[in-house]
C-alpha cells in the first residue's frame, strides 16, 4: 500500500508521547501476538473505564510486540487482553515519530467512497489479500492521558484504523475477503484452516 503523506504529516504533528518505547525488533518481554485460530481474537473487548499507568505500561508492551514484529497496528485482543485499546505507528523506522494510542475507539463518520488494497496483519502472518474499506473515516477516542480526541484519517491511517477496530468486535481481515479462490490458496500455502475464517454477511 502507498503512504499517505497527508495522514503521515498529521500523525507525526502530535506532541510527544508519554508511552512511547525504543523502537526495532530488539524488544524485551513482549507480549506474544495471538494467530488465526485463538479463541482471544473472537472476542468482543471491553470498554476502559479508567486511563490510568496500568493502561499505559499495556500499551506500552503492545507497541513492544508491534514493533518486534514490524507492525503498524495493533489490537490489545491480539495480545490476549480484551479492552478497548489500539496502537498504530506508521513510521516504525523513525525514532522520533510518535506512536497514536486509541483507547475507546467509536467511528463517527466514514466515506462512502471506497478503496481496495491489500492487508497484513500480525495474527496472520504472511498473509496479504485485497481489502475493500471505505477511504475515509472520522473517530471519537480517549488517548493516553485519558484526553477526549477527534481524529479524521484517510489513506494508510484511515485503513489502519479500521482494520484495528475490527480487532475489538471479534473480526479479521481475512473474514471480508471476498475473493475465496486467493483467500483459500493463501491459508492452504501457509498450513492455515480455512475453517477459523468469519465471513462477514
Amino acid at each position: 500500500m502507498a503512504l499517505d503523506f497527508a495522514s503521515l504529516a498529521r500523525l507525526s504533528e502530535r506532541q510527544n508521547s508519554t508511552v512511547m518505547v525504543p523502537k526495532g525488533d530488539e524488544q524485551p518481554a513482549s507480549p506474544r501476538i495471538h494467530t488465526l485460530g485463538a479463541t482471544e481474537l473472537r472476542q468482543s473487548a471491553k470498554r476502559i473505564s479508567r486511563v490510568d499507568e496500568s493502561i499505559r505500561d499495556l500499551a506500552r508492551n503492545m507497541l513492544r510486540s508491534m514493533y518486534a514484529a514490524k507492525g503498524i497496528g495493533l489490537a490489545a485482543p491480539q495480545v490476549g487482553v480484551q479492552q478497548q485499546l489500539l496502537v498504530i505507528d506508521l513510521e516504525p523506522e523513525e525514532a522520533a515519530n510518535p506512536p497514536l494510542v486509541l483507547i475507546n475507539p467509536e467511528i463517527s463518520n466514514t466515506s462512502e467512497e471506497l478503496d481496495t488494497y491489500e492487508e497484513g496483519c500480525l495474527s496472520i502472518p504472511g498473509v496479504y489479500l485485497q481489502v475493500v474499506r471505505p477511504s475515509r473515516v472520522e473517530i471519537s477516542y480517549r488517548d493516553e492521558l485519558g484526553r477526549p480526541q477527534r481524529r479524521k484519517a484517510d489513506g494508510l491511517l484511515a485503513r489502519c484504523i479500521l482494520h484495528e477496530l475490527d480487532h475489538l468486535k471479534g473480526v479479521l481481515f481475512v473474514d471480508r475477503v471476498t475473493d475465496e479462490i486467493s483467500l483459500n490458496s493463501e491459508l492452504q500455502r501457509l498450513g492455515l484452516n480455512s475453517a477459523h475464517v468469519q465471513p462477514l454477511a
